[in-house]
């Protein structure tokens, strides 16, 4: 297994599984939607994508933003997404691209980085305390919606 930064020439790759992604978080299919997003990220640089696959071809993919920390003064990394197409599930293809945004994270002088995910993904939830995350239980989360 192979785990790389994606690049725009990766979107035949990367649009399928963002768009299973997206389906795990009941979205609807739209493919269309999922190519512009991720060409958008990629051409703005706003975000960096990890790639995992193998001799079958593209197993998973992580994506990262910037962001800052005031408390820490310094600059993080939120893991806003992480998938592995559901054949390649208990694979090591989540663990490897956890394992690489961790590296990124590092490489890159980050403080941290953050991540959410389901209240029921107990699959994932295991596997991220397993490789150290930690589950905040000191502070809540808030989300404000600006648009239906």
């Amino acid at each position: 297994m192979n785990v790389r930064r994606a690049g725009l020439e990766d979107l035949a790759l990367l649009v399928p599984l963002y768009d299973g992604y997206r389906q795990f978080y009941r979205q609807p299919s739209d493919r269309e939607l999922a190519e512009r997003f991720l060409r958008e990220r990629l051409t703005r640089k706003d975000s960096v994508i990890f790639l995992a696959e193998d001799e079958s071809g593209a197993l998973g993919f992580t994506q990262l933003y910037p962001i800052f920390s005031s408390i820490s003064a310094g600059p993080a990394w939120l893991l806003n997404d992480l998938f592995v197409s559901p054949g390649a599930r208990r694979s090591g293809a989540g663990r490897a691209l956890l394992e690489r945004a961790r590296e990124h994270g590092l490489e890159t002088g980050a403080k941290w980085l953050s991540l959410s995910t389901g209240r029921e993904n107990r699959e994932a939830q295991a596997l991220y305390e397993k490789l150290g995350w930690v589950r905040d239980t000191e502070y809540y989360h808030y989300e404000l919606p600006l648009s239906p």
